[in-house]
Formats: structure tokens, sequence, C-alpha cells
């Protein structure tokens, strides 16, 4: 059913670069959350593990689908310059057969469709993520009472065991993870991790130790990890990117 809706859909675009499909996705994303949002407090209140659990799962697919957006668009641009200049002599994109590509620029020239179960990857590492984020930012609180005349210190020490022992774990767990779902075994975590797991924590540290100073010194602890989780809309973006690259 969804395969079928998604070749209705292949081929119409927004402003002429953006999938229509991925569009429609991010529109209903954006309507889930902007529901969450509404209701955060309340729901927060009654299930606050649950809550966050659907806030993260959100988001995480909003990151995840502004990503496989940023492929799509950059896959068709280069298309068009391709056929464009495709041996020299002008031709109409619409006139153009893809089976008379040659086979050696097949691959530049596909673009792929919107992939479900890549989006559902990212949403359940959202949603299984959150309660352990959770209990972290709360163990943090216990460990490191903010008071009127420790804020600094406290906000400091918070910062610091996070990112020395929390973000490193999580950021390996990421990417074993998304490999196991996507099918990959031993070799192929080991290959990922090898590529990516030191360029992607090197970019976090120059992210996530501003992000989390706000974090643990201004934002109450219910509203922390859906704090995190929104400024991380561009921090999973780039993980995405980074990790499809990978297995391409």
């Amino acid at each position: 059913m969804f395969t079928v809706t998604q070749h209705c859909l292949e081929g119409r675009y927004v402003f002429n670069h953006i999938p229509l499909g991925n569009a429609l996705v991010f529109l209903s994303e954006i309507l889930g959350i902007s529901y969450v949002i509404w209701t955060f407090e309340q729901n927060f209140r009654a299930k606050p593990v649950l809550t966050t659990m659907i806030t993260n799962s959100i988001l995480n697919g909003v990151a995840d689908t502004v990503a496989q957006t940023v492929t799509a668009v950059r896959q068709r641009k280069a298309r068009q310059k391709a056929l464009a200049k495709k041996d020299g002599i002008s031709i109409e994109i619409h006139d153009l057969s893809e089976k008379s590509l040659p086979t050696h620029r097949a691959d530049l020239y596909n673009i792929q469709l919107f992939d479900v179960e890549r989006l559902v990857r990212f949403m359940s590492w959202g949603f299984l993520m959150a309660p352990i984020q959770l209990q972290w930012f709360q163990l943090l609180s216990e460990w490191f009472p903010i008071t009127e005349l420790n804020k600094t210190t406290a906000t400091i020490w918070r910062v610091l065991v996070d990112q020395v022992f929390f973000s490193p774990i999580g950021l390996g767990l990421f990417f074993i993870f998304m490999t196991v779902a996507e099918g990959g075994r031993k070799n192929a975590v080991m290959r990922k991790l090898n590529h990516v797991f030191l360029p992607a924590l090197k970019s976090n540290y120059v992210l996530w130790p501003a992000v989390q100073l706000i974090n643990f010194r201004i934002i109450s602890l219910p509203l922390q990890l859906p704090f995190a989780s929104t400024i991380g809309i561009c921090w999973t973006t780039y993980l995405s990117l980074k990790n499809d690259a990978v297995d391409a």
C-alpha cells in the first residue's frame, strides 16, 4: 500500500526541488509534534516517561526526514546537471529515458524514494533512548544539585560528567543500533565505528557542551530532554547523513 503511494508521489516536487513525499511526511511530523507540545505539561504529569519517549521519537523522525530531504535535493541537482551535460549534447530532461544512461553513471542519476524503514529506525532509537536519557538527567540533578551558592560549579560538573561519560557511550550505541537494525553484523559495526565514531565525537564536542550548559543551568528538569532533543534535530540530521554516507 505504502509502496504504491510512494510511486504515485515519485517525480512530484515542491518548489521544483523538495520531493512531495518528503514534504508530506515532514508536515505530518510537524502536526504531531505540535500536538505533543500543546499537551506536553498535562501528559508529562500523568505519564512522564511515555510522554518523553513519544516526544523524542517524533523529534528524531523530523531530523531523519530533514536528512533524507537534504540528500534527495542534492541528488536531484546533481542529476539535472549531469543530464544537461551528457555527451555535450543539450537534452531536455523530460525527453531522456533512464535506460539510455551509461551504466557507470547509474548511481549518480538514481534518486531514492523516501526510506520509511530508515525513518522507523531513527524514531525507534529516539523512543528507546528517552527513558535512559531522562534517568541520566535525573541522576545528574541528584549528584550535582544546583543551589544559590553553587549554580556555576554544579552546572559545569553536570556538563563535564555528561560529555565525558554519556556522550561517547550514547554515540557508540547509536551507530551500533543503526547498523544492527539495518541488518549489519560485527564486521559492519566495526567498519562504521572505525569510519565515523571519532569524527562524530569531535563534532559532538563542538556543539553539545554549550547546549548542555544552557540546558542544565536554565531549563527545568522535566523540559531538559525535550530541549536537548529539539536542539538535537540538527545534530541527529548530521548523524543521519553520517550513518547513511558509510552505508552508501
